[in-house]
């Protein structure tokens, strides 16, 4: 874990309220949207777009990562002009984060590990208390395998 100063950006993709509790209850709503996010022409019609990565979103958080929260998965753009019109834009808010790198293997098990750790930390291992502003998860080439995944894990600090 390290902490870095990072600039705001904007990502755009598709959107589900959920909850960690919900996630675990076989009510699940984040694999629904990676499905429907990686249709093959969605991405391609995002104008704008900065790089390949895909970032996973945590955003709009109704207490701490026990309440419900907004998940996005898209991509950063540059600009939120012409989009299209089921996308969802959010701006991540520039700021201090503290980064995790997860273990490598599939990529459920290795998100929700690194997660796990994040959780089970106190503010002081953290490196200051959590915002719950905006988190976001780097899906890069690392993530390209899903049975032999990597993620980085920035999560926002007050």
């Amino acid at each position: 874990m390290n902490i870095q100063q990072r600039d705001g950006f904007y990502v755009v993709g598709l959107t589900a309220r959920t909850s960690n509790a919900q996630e675990t209850s076989g009510k699940a709503k984040i694999g629904e949207v990676w499905q429907e996010f990686l249709q093959p022409d969605l991405v391609a019609k995002i104008p704008d777009k900065i790089g390949v990565d895909l970032i996973a979103v945590y955003t709009d958080y109704e207490t701490d990562h026990t309440g419900h929260y907004t998940y996005l998965l898209g991509i950063p753009i540059s600009s939120a002009e012409a989009l299209p019109s089921n996308l969802t834009v959010k701006h991540i808010p520039a700021g201090r984060y503290a980064v995790f790198r997860s273990g490598r293997g599939p990529k459920k098990e290795v998100v929700s590990a690194v997660w796990q750790r994040i959780w089970s930390l106190s503010p002081k291992q953290l490196g200051g208390k959590r915002a719950f502003k905006s988190d976001f998860e780097i899906y890069d080439q690392r993530a390209a395998d899903p049975e032999n995944a990597q993620i980085d894990v920035y999560v926002g600090l007050r």
